[in-house]
């Protein structure tokens, strides 16, 4: 101690810092971390075999990611596949509790998305003929897949 100040340590601040990129890479890499109420499901297909409830008798592939922004005082939710320039379409009728939580009703914009619900976060699937049918994954193992790295044979929806 010098002047009665302590001195900060190199070591100590490596590990700190090692430490917030630990964190904030398993935040990122959960998909947890959201921006204005925005919420995207990472797809998957099942190249060369079908699937049997949420199971791929071929091999999982990455697909489109869907992204979802809520304006709750337009009781409005936007959504477009990442990736692309344009919207692809918007709900204007929707019971919003907030960016993890909404319904919304059906309109012609319906069948460019893969839900017209969101519940904890999760895409709800729809009614047949109505909206896209999907297999969610959660985003580090989409990530993987988008890699060339398999992560199994289950999709998580």
């Amino acid at each position: 101690m010098r002047g009665g100040r302590t001195q900060f340590t190199v070591p100590v601040f490596k590990f700190s810092a090692a430490l917030a990129a630990l964190v904030t890479g398993v935040l990122f890499a959960s998909g947890n971390v959201t921006l204005q109420d925005e919420r995207t499901i990472y797809t998957v297909e099942c190249h060369d075999g079908i699937w049997r409830g949420r199971s791929c008798e071929g091999r999982l592939v990455a697909a489109d990611q869907f992204r979802f922004r809520v304006l709750k005082a337009r009781r409005e939710v936007s959504f477009w596949v990442v990736g692309t320039a344009e919207l692809s379409g918007k709900f204007r009728d929707c019971d919003i509790d907030d960016g993890r939580n909404w319904r919304c009703k059906p309109n012609a914009d319906a069948k460019y998305t893969i839900t017209l619900q969101m519940s904890k976060g999760d895409a709800v699937a729809g009614s047949t003929g109505v909206v896209r049918p999907f297999h969610a994954i959660a985003k580090w193992k989409w990530l993987l897949l988008r890699w060339g790295v398999p992560v199994g044979s289950e999709a998580d929806s």
